[in-house]
């Protein structure tokens, strides 16, 4: 007889990542243009944040680790078709695109991130890189602005993207993988 147990799966620092994540970027894209030093307070804390878990991805929990779910693009592309021939393979941790979204994400905000800072340091003089403003003309801060907003806009799409398919995936294996993400823990079956 198959009964279902409580597994741990998110600890505790992944869950405070993601969910610190979610709110300084909703804050940071939402106050760009209205409230600048809150716009800028929620870039470094994200900056933080980035940092942290890149660290975390090689010295976390298991379901933490990079080397736990970056895969290979082939694999990704097959695990993709899978869920939308509704066959996809449950995974206990980041499934193959789940794996690929972190990765996509950190690498997107992490632009974003630095185009900010070049135009923080160009175009208001202030910030770490404000050294930079004597050298830099116009047309490449306008640039770094441009890039920023760039990045910006497509880490929202692929945000747009995780959700939906946090949501497909939920449906798919009849779980609820906000609320894991949220306790830490996923269901599993015990024989």
């Amino acid at each position: 007889m198959d009964t279902q147990q409580q597994t741990k799966v998110w600890d505790i620092f992944i869950r405070l990542f993601h969910w610190s994540l979610v709110a300084t970027f909703t804050i940071s894209y939402l106050t760009e243009d209205d409230f600048p030093t809150i716009h800028v307070y929620t870039g470094y804390t994200m900056m933080a944040l980035i940092a942290l878990r890149l660290i975390w991805g090689f010295i976390g929990s298991r379901y933490a680790r990079f080397s736990d779910f970056v895969i290979r693009p082939s694999a990704v592309i097959a695990y993709i078709i899978e869920v939308y021939q509704f066959r996809a393979k449950r995974y206990l941790g980041h499934n193959p695109a789940g794996g690929a979204m972190v990765v996509a994400l950190l690498l997107s905000l992490t632009m974003t991130l630095l185009f900010g800072l070049l135009t923080y340091g160009v175009a208001e003089f202030s910030g770490p890189l404000a050294g930079l403003a004597n050298s830099i003309n116009n047309s490449v801060a306008n640039l770094f602005k441009e890039m920023h907003e760039f990045f910006a806009n497509f880490t929202l799409i692929l945000i747009i993207f995780h959700v939906l398919g946090v949501i497909l995936t939920s449906l798919q294996h009849n779980e609820n993988l906000i609320k894991s993400m949220i306790t830490g823990y996923k269901q599993t079956k015990k024989h």
